[in-house]
């Protein structure tokens, strides 16, 4: 059955601070898109198709599905009635801690090969961490839900490291554009002045970039941008300010990127992250 199409963002009380979703989707579809955080999620219902790590892939209902920080990827509806499911977005952050606790000391990131996994115990745990966020359970107890939960998905699932072998040559040329992406996201940048960051031509450039960020640099500006966009918003500025501040054309080009990156909208968002604030 055909449910309403929605994305309720929330933060949990716990470690900071953890964004999660409930969401219901039958038209949306996600462009090519990054979050600074992993994606966890659970489906509820229906089946969701989407590309990650060269692949496409689909989760049906009870599975989990699993998207690496920084990791590009899409989502549709592999069904005609759509799909639903609840997320969270931990960052590399949160899995600091417990990688220390498991590694005797290392600050290992962990890194989830699979981008659909068949848990039931663990897709129970997910539930009982939604469910505890919906009555606003006490930190103690939402630190100590994400912090098992995120325990067992590294035991279970997860390499120990996801350590590039070589960073060296084109690869560390294409770090420097990347990181003036990251750090100047609002910049009118042109393709030559990146490309010369990089020291390569403009040709070459974009080929090359491509090959290893699987965006272009236009794509990457976009998802930097956004990035900005979320950290603006949860500060009470203004959407249209937000736009002007992180360098969209104006505020429906703003909005139309936004919803097709997080399947909501700039305003609701806002609306939701400053609620969050409101109760803590």
């Amino acid at each position: 059955m055909k449910q309403e199409e929605k994305a309720n963002f929330e933060i949990a009380n716990a470690f900071n601070g953890i964004e999660v979703v409930n969401a219901n989707y039958t038209k949306q579809t996600f462009s090519k898109h990054v979050h600074e955080g992993y994606t966890i999620g659970v489906i509820e219902y229906g089946a969701q198709r989407f590309y990650r790590s060269g692949d496409s892939h689909i989760a049906g209902k009870n599975s989990i599905i699993l998207v690496n920080a920084d990791d590009v990827h899409t989502g549709e509806s592999a069904t005609p009635d759509g799909w639903g499911y609840r997320a969270m977005y931990p960052t590399p952050e949160h899995f600091n801690q417990i990688s220390t606790d498991l590694y005797n000391g290392k600050d290992i990131t962990p890194y989830f090969r699979s981008s659909v996994i068949e848990d039931p115990q663990l897709a129970q745990q997910l539930r009982l961490i939604f469910a505890q966020i919906e009555v606003n359970s006490s930190k103690l107890l939402m630190e100590t839900l994400f912090y098992a939960t995120l325990i067992n998905l590294t035991l279970r699932h997860s390499s120990t490291a996801n350590i590039p072998k070589d960073i060296s040559g084109s690869k560390h040329k294409l770090l420097l554009a990347k990181e003036f992406l990251d750090s100047y996201p609002e910049e009118d940048i042109s393709l030559a002045q990146l490309a010369t960051i990089a020291g390569l031509s403009q040709f070459h450039f974009i080929r090359q970039f491509k090959r290893h960020f699987d965006l272009t640099p236009h794509g990457y500006q976009i998802q930097a941008r956004l990035k900005k966009a979320k950290t603006l918003l949860k500060l009470a500025i203004k959407p249209s300010q937000v736009a002007i501040d992180c360098g969209f054309h104006d505020q429906s080009h703003f909005t139309h990127h936004f919803k097709r990156a997080l399947g909501t909208t700039p305003s609701r968002f806002q609306k939701q992250a400053i609620m969050y604030k409101k109760n803590t």
